[in-house]
């Protein structure tokens, strides 16, 4: 691995299909940066078990994950790729910062009560404290900067009050304030059968999402069924207001021609969504066509796949366990 001064942690759950959200909110962006950080990336399957996983489903979709973020350009010869079940460094320094946070800081956390619903007193301790795990994915690396989603920015903040609470406590200035890392406007997807919901790949219309494990005719079938109004596409952004649906197409079509959405409406001012759609569905294939096929060829190949993640694991051990040891000094924690 190139030695860089700044390091980026980031993850993603293992909990189903890599989407075309996930694609353009988080991993087309992290290939933009191995040239200039140090990268690790982790498939975060210790967060996914916060909530119940078929045993053998969890293990194939960790690994689908990682075929997903090398087909999308991630490289394991730039970027350390692993799994974090692998470095017991993260679940060891959680609970250091299980003693640290504070219940109030939890009971702040909005995707909680998401995911808890009405019955938060049956979900599971850890996804109440999955927030802690986050913080140490993140600080066991002494990351200085992470990649952020709308919805994870306070969960960063959370890791950021840890890290200072943590160093006031023991009067030292060991972990970072990390920085977030926040890109486009364009990368936040939603639906395709509802523009004011974010895609997801729990919802459960396969029309309402594109899969990067979808082949080309499925990529472009689901274009052009996805719901529009009747209106003719407007010249400038302002017009596509309460236009959910609209603009969610123009914010695709922007992110994966690597153009700006204003520019799109130009091009297509006054014309209807057939044509656009089209044009649309087209440039999604070109783009996520090759990224299917990649994936299909990997997942044929486990093993290939598994030793990449034993050798990230290996990696990032490296770099976990000596900063774990110094936090478990700080602590007062007696071992060899």
């Amino acid at each position: 691995m190139s030695a860089f001064k700044q390091r980026v942690f980031s993850g993603v759950q293992p909990s189903g299909n890599l989407t075309l959200g996930n694609y353009l909110g988080a991993i087309k962006n992290w290939v933009g940066l191995q040239d200039s950080y140090e990268t690790i990336f982790c498939v975060v399957d210790l967060h996914a078990i916060t909530t119940w996983q078929e045993p053998e489903v969890l293990r194939n979709a960790t690994r689908e994950v990682a075929a997903g973020m090398i087909a999308s350009g991630v490289d394991p010869k730039k970027s350390i790729i692993f799994n974090q079940s692998q470095v017991s460094a993260h679940a060891e320094l959680a609970w250091i910062f299980n003693c640290v946070a504070r219940m109030g800081w939890l009971n702040r956390m909005t995707q909680f009560k998401e995911k808890a619903g009405k019955h938060k007193e049956r979900a599971s301790v850890g996804l109440y404290v999955y927030p802690d795990l986050m913080a140490a994915d993140i600080l066991t690396y002494l990351a200085t900067h992470v990649p952020v989603g709308a919805d994870q920015k306070q969960h960063l903040e959370l890791t950021r009050d840890i890290a200072q609470k943590f160093n006031n406590d023991y009067g030292v200035n060991f972990f970072p304030e990390v920085e977030p890392l926040i890109f486009g406007a364009a990368t936040r997807v939603m639906s395709l059968r509802d523009g004011t919901a974010k895609m997801s790949k729990s919802d459960p219309s396969e029309n309402s999402r594109i899969n990067l494990t979808d082949d080309r005719d499925s990529i472009a079938k689901k274009i052009r069924k996805a719901r529009t109004d009747s209106e003719p596409l407007p010249g400038t952004l302002e017009g596509l207001e309460g236009r959910a649906e609209a603009m969610n197409l123009i914010n695709i079509f922007a992110a994966l021609s690597e153009r700006e959405a204003k520019d799109i409406c130009q091009e297509y001012e006054g014309k209807g969504f057939a044509e656009f759609k089209n044009d649309l569905a087209d440039l999604s294939v070109s783009v996520l066509g090759p990224i299917s096929e990649e994936m299909s060829r990997l997942m044929g190949d486990k093993s290939y796949l598994d030793s990449i993640l034993r050798e990230g694991a290996r990696n990032a051990d490296e770099i976990a366990t000596p900063i774990l040891k110094q936090a478990q000094d700080i602590v007062g924690l007696l071992r060899p």
